[in-house]
């Protein structure tokens, strides 16, 4: 099974709802198919912050992206990752702030193909 790393990036990340996957605040859906893992450097966390992590599928191709899966992380924290998933109708991997400091985070989203 062939892997590659569709998307790597560095961002701060404020209470603004940040899409990885598109380098920015605009949500839009990803619609290339394929089992993907993020994982996320965290290391820029203190103690006091708080992040909220969600990942957004749509279950049918013509359905409404909803969130799949959420961790709320808190604290000083070493690198999280996301278990796979297989995605295809409409993705996203997103990030934000729900207390403490805005802290630059990077990441590497992965596929397996």
């Amino acid at each position: 099974m062939p892997l590659a790393e569709l998307f790597t990036n560095t961002a701060t990340i404020g209470t603004t709802e940040y899409s990885l996957p598109n380098n920015s605040t605009t949500l839009t859906p990803r619609t290339e198919d394929g089992m993907y893992q993020a994982l996320i450097d965290l290391n820029a966390m203190a103690a006091g912050d708080q992040y909220e992590i969600k990942i957004y599928e749509k279950i049918t191709s013509g359905g409404t992206q909803r969130a799949v899966f959420s961790a709320t992380v808190t604290g000083v924290q070493s690198p999280f990752i996301i278990p796979a998933l297989m995605l295809l109708h409409g993705w996203d991997i997103t990030m934000k702030k729900l207390a403490g400091t805005d802290r630059s985070i990077s990441w590497s989203i992965r596929q397996a193909t």
